[in-house]
């Protein structure tokens, strides 16, 4: 089956990583895929030298847009896919009036990997081109429901389809536990806290770092991976807090896996998400979590009690607490029951399973 892959950029988020896995995954098992991103450099990539990435590179502007469209229209013709597969709001849009113009309508799906793409005008957007595209889909049920409601997505032809994760990658590991703590200085007395995400409004640090300031516990650190256009804005939070020496902003990491090892609680802030792909990761890792009630994460969770409402950073602290006071017997049950419980839900190889299901549908259409 040949797979056109479409999105809007392949940074180090949730969405562009699970489509490079998906890729990989499809890759291996005979399909040709070609993965097109729309902006900027590609910083994730899949992993299978036989997956083709194009790069755009479209410009902020119309000129680029009509360009970009134009390649786009071009690069269907030429690969002529059974099925095209776009991700995000900006690829979605874009592979809707390419689809159009190749008359590929009913070979396009459009998944939408988070409860909150924009406003009012993006929704509009989503519900004007609806009819160009045979199928929609989002990583939760809260997500895809939302959508339903904004009349964005319609329920006939909308599906859930989670994220998937290799979990042969995502699992405890002494020695990435001693390498992580290493590198940053960090005591083996010392509590580490962790987030994993963009620094964006949408990950809602400023909640986190509230949080972190009330804790009972003094001897503790909070390791942040990622990076983005807040970085200077958090750091001012992070000073005024007087959290200076408890905070670690680690930058943007391929080796994001190794940290959940290191770490003795995962912590999610965020105002909105899709799936929470990170939370999954930290489960079948063998480490604690507690999120805020945002997307699709409590459907990941599976259990309510580590689940406390968004921009509460008094409840927030409070679990994140109580998590850190459990003995090691009570946090070894947890630890197993997470990682049986994101294995059986989430593994990469039911995911996949599922979307050729999807695929194939289109291709017998």
């Amino acid at each position: 089956m040949k797979i056109v892959k479409v999105i809007t950029g392949l940074g180090m988020g949730g969405a562009e990583t699970q489509v490079c896995l998906l890729a990989d995954k499809l890759s291996a098992e005979g399909h040709h895929v070609t993965i097109i991103s729309l902006v900027g450099e590609s910083i994730n990539i899949p992993v299978n030298k036989n997956i083709e990435v194009i790069e755009l590179r479209m410009k902020k502007n119309i000129l680029g847009l009509i360009a970009s469209l134009y390649k786009l229209v071009s690069i269907f013709l030429t690969v002529k896919p059974n099925v095209i597969h776009a991700h995000m709001y900006h690829a979605n849009i874009m592979a809707r009036i390419a689809a159009s113009f190749t008359l590929s309508r009913g070979k396009l799906i459009c998944t939408a990997h988070s409860n909150n793409e924009g406003g009012r005008i993006r929704m509009l957007s989503y519900r004007l081109t609806d009819f160009m595209c045979s199928k929609t889909t989002n990583v939760s049920k809260r997500a895809l429901n939302h959508f339903i409601s904004l009349k964005a997505f319609k329920r006939n032809k909308s599906e859930v389809v989670y994220n998937g994760l290799n979990f042969d990658r995502f699992k405890f590991s002494n020695s990435n536990a001693v390498k992580i703590r290493g590198e940053f200085n960090i005591p083996e007395d010392t509590k580490v806290i962790l987030s994993v995400g963009r620094l964006t409004e949408a990950k809602d640090y400023p909640n986190l770092f509230k949080a972190v300031s009330k804790l009972n516990d003094q001897k503790y650190i909070l390791l942040i991976v990622g990076e983005g256009e807040l970085r200077g804005e958090l750091e001012q939070v992070v000073e005024r807090l007087n959290l200076e020496s408890r905070v670690i902003f680690a930058g943007i990491r391929t080796d994001v896996h190794e940290f959940y090892s290191a770490a003795d609680i995962f912590v999610l802030a965020s105002r909105w998400e899709g799936f929470g792909l990170v939370v999954a990761e930290a489960m079948g890792a063998g480490c604690p979590v507690v999120s805020t009630d945002c997307g699709g994460v409590s459907e990941v969770v599976g259990c309510n009690d580590y689940i406390v409402p968004t921009n509460d950073y008094n409840a927030l602290a409070l679990k994140i607490d109580e998590i850190l006071s459990l003995s090691e017997n009570q946090k070894k049950i947890i630890v197993e029951k997470n990682r049986n419980h994101v294995i059986n839900h989430f593994s990469i190889d039911k995911i996949v399973n599922k979307w050729l299901g999807i695929y194939n549908s289109k291709v017998k259409n």
